[in-house]
């Protein structure tokens, strides 16, 4: 995904992640959001399936509408939940005639969330790296998947079972992975180094969450089982009453970690922005004004 400068080492990637919205406001709130990026000229923009896959017709047709709106190379998500291995070339087809070339390949949750036990849809994809081949032998796409600085679910923190699984997603065709939100910079330079014993050559994206609401970072840290650092947690239960000091304090503490991220040599950002770009505007400035 990255290009090369003119003297020839490796530009960063910064990229901005979106999900479908579900009503006309929140497709007014993601154009304007997807407007005041376009000046950032974003290496791509990633949309998402939702949990358990229910999004997935508005994820196709938003994506295709942002490739048809914008000059933003889009991302595409493509998991393997509710469709069968038909509907999954339906759906490559369909992102195909749209002119998207990437997509990132997932397993997705289960319907009952991340932690709950996993069933494969009849006639359908068991794993990842099993869409990976698909798409690839299919062609025409460029391949991300998923990292885990904290682990996924499933490995019950055995990182090294999470680095054989990015290893076969490697062999199989992908050439990009963004990571799950994190906070901790050493867990993803643990995670990169790993890799790079077994001889990887894939680029892994940090990604970032910019925090502006406390609730919803509980949620999402509740359902993906990444553990707060009590550090943060604590900062943020200060401030928690008032809305713009969270704000505030949110942006901060991702500009530390992008910094910290691109100081231990990450090949770019991937910025989780809930469908307003606002903050991770701000947080961008900041890092492209100090490079």
């Amino acid at each position: 995904m990255r290009s090369l400068k003119s003297d020839g080492s490796k530009a960063l990637t910064y990229s901005f992640e979106f999900f479908p919205p579900k009503d006309i406001e929140g497709e007014e709130r993601l154009w304007a959001a997807m407007s005041a990026l376009e000046s950032i000229a974003p290496d791509f923009i990633s949309v998402t399936y939702g949990a358990g896959g229910s999004t997935r017709d508005r994820t196709i047709r938003i994506t295709s509408e942002i490739t048809a709106r914008t000059h933003i190379p889009t991302v595409a998500h493509l998991t393997c939940v509710g469709s069968t291995r038909e509907e999954l070339v339906d759906i490559l087809s369909k992102y195909r005639d749209a002119g998207i070339k990437s997509i990132l390949a997932l397993r997705g949750d289960p319907t009952g969330g991340p932690r709950a036990p996993w069933s494969a849809t009849q006639g359908g994809l068991n794993h990842a790296d099993e869409l990976v081949t698909l798409a690839a032998e299919f062609g025409g796409f460029t391949i991300g998947v998923a990292a885990f600085p904290d682990g996924h679910p499933s490995s019950d923190g055995d990182i090294d079972k999470d680095v054989q699984v990015l290893l076969e997603k490697e062999k199989r065709g992908a050439t990009f992975a963004t990571t799950q939100f994190f906070f901790d910079v050493d867990k993803w330079k643990i995670l990169v180094d790993k890799l790079a014993a077994q001889g990887s050559t894939l680029p892994i994206i940090p990604g970032i969450l910019p925090v502006t609401n406390v609730k919803q970072l509980n949620r999402m840290a509740e359902l993906s089982g990444v553990p707060i650092p009590t550090s943060i947690s604590d900062a943020f239960a200060k401030v928690e009453a008032n809305p713009d000091d969270v704000r505030k304090l949110g942006v901060e503490i991702a500009t530390e970690l992008c910094q910290d991220l691109l100081e231990a040599g990450a090949p770019g950002l991937h910025f989780y922005t809930m469908n307003t770009s606002s903050a991770t505007r701000e947080i961008y400035s900041q890092i492209k004004d100090e490079r």
